[in-house]
């Protein structure tokens, strides 16, 4: 069974940072591009960062220099190192894996918050 499980969302201020992460099981990463995407409320989903099987990387403008994705094959994870976050942020983040034509995998979402 494949699963997608993304964690580290939280409460923070400001101008402050988070890292998310997403644990992949059930499939071999390694083949496969990575997302991050987020859904704010009354909002439709939309792109943050992704990351290619090679390792091509491609962020929204809105985060561009302020959030860095990254993934461990080894590991079966990946990750979404976010800094300077303003309230704008908020948002449920979803992780994303693409395995091939037709092999879009989600996880549950994991929510920050950011408000002082």
């Amino acid at each position: 069974q494949v699963r997608l499980v993304e964690s580290g969302g939280t409460l923070v201020e400001p101008g402050g940072s988070l890292r998310l992460s997403c644990a992949v099981s059930g499939i071999t990463l390694s083949a496969s591009a990575m997302g991050w995407y987020r859904q704010a409320p009354g909002k439709q989903r939309e792109l943050v960062a992704t990351i290619s099987a090679e390792r091509k990387i491609n962020y929204a403008d809105s985060v561009k220099g302020r959030f860095t994705i990254s993934r461990d094959n080894a590991k079966n994870r990946g990750d979404l190192e976010m800094n300077n976050l303003n309230p704008e942020d908020t948002a449920v983040y979803y992780c994303n894996v693409n395995a091939g034509p037709g092999i879009d995998l989600w996880g549950q979402g994991t929510q920050v918050t950011v408000s002082s």
